[in-house]
């Protein structure tokens, strides 16, 4: 049988078959084995095929096969570095909630995501939640941000889970797609999702009054069906981002931005370093690039691993 597998929690997972029921799964043994160099052989949204177990009081199922990913979005693992961990698979579109304060989503952070998803084929929007909670100057914050990635070619949407506002827009984008949510612990993905489909009443926590970073809330990634027609991927919160299984030479291509104007280097395997009549650097240089943008290019060509000090203290 058919199914599609909703939540994983390391060794068991739940898989809706195609007859509609949901079915507790673990995988066969040898699919350790099998050339998958992920720490997670089986991942939510991963199309897989199940087998019943008979005789077993409770309905359980092994899975027997995976089909082929249509893409998946992954990070370095946390304790094998040479190793990575696949968040979620077959997704249509990517949303990553943004915040500017409680807890702050840095600029860097955002580009990692975003070259994940342009590396991927993965339809990548941001959404600027919290609104209702921010002071004038936080408000600039998120205007200068969205008006740069909009500028670039990106979905920016200002958002508050807590008042609704611009709630409608984001459900529009979602009808008929499997949707990911992510974003650090505290930007209220939970939230989110309890205000798009009433009644899941996904935990929700405040933000620690001691280091203004949210409380880990959600501990696996699980799949849900909504009314309006979607499936939603929400997954725990995450403090870093690795950007991985890439050569130095095509990152710069998933900056969209520099791949635009790639033809106008001198060389056609321009790093855009060092090297001479490069278009853009020269682009930088009179104020047509975002000069963060190129920062967080060159922290990804460099292997910079910096920002993974504190990945997952939850």
């Amino acid at each position: 049988m058919k199914g599609v597998v909703y939540k994983s929690t390391g060794s068991w997972y739940l898989v809706k078959g195609e007859d509609g029921e949901v079915y507790r799964s673990r995988i066969r043994g040898r699919f350790r084995l099998d050339g998958i160099q992920s720490t997670n052989p089986v991942a939510v949204g991963d199309r897989v095929e199940i087998k019943i177990e008979e005789g077993k009081e409770e309905v359980r199922a092994v899975i027997v096969g995976i089909e082929e990913r249509d893409n998946y979005i992954v990070r370095k693992s946390v304790n094998l570095s040479k190793q990575t961990h696949i968040i979620a698979a077959n997704i249509d579109i990517a949303f990553l909630l943004v915040t500017v304060a409680g807890p702050i989503t840095t600029p860097a952070f955002i580009d990692r995501f975003l070259v994940t998803c342009e590396a991927y084929g993965i339809e990548a929007v941001l959404l600027f939640n919290k609104l209702d909670t921010y002071d004038d100057d936080q408000m600039d914050e998120v205007r200068y941000l969205a008006a740069m990635y909009r500028e670039i070619g990106y979905t920016c949407i200002g958002i508050s889970a807590i008042t609704g506002r611009n709630i409608e827009k984001v459900k529009d984008l979602m009808k008929g797609k499997v949707c990911l949510f992510s974003g650090h612990s505290g930007v209220g993905k939970s939230t989110l999702i309890n205000v798009i489909q009433p009644g899941l009443d996904l935990k929700t926590s405040n933000i620690s009054s001691v280091h203004q970073q949210g409380q880990h809330t959600t501990t696996f990634a699980e799949m849900y069906d909504l009314e309006l027609g979607a499936q939603i991927i929400d997954t725990p919160g995450i403090r870093g981002f690795g950007v991985v299984e890439m050569e130095r030479e095509e990152i710069g291509d998933y900056f969209p931005e520099f791949f635009a104007l790639k033809q106008d280097c001198k060389f056609n395997n321009c790093l855009h370093l060092n090297e001479p009549q490069c278009a853009v650097k020269d682009a930088l240089e009179n104020e047509e690039l975002f000069w963060s943008r190129y920062n967080s290019y060159v922290q990804l060509l460099e292997g910079d691993d910096t920002y993974r000090k504190d990945i997952y203290k939850e």
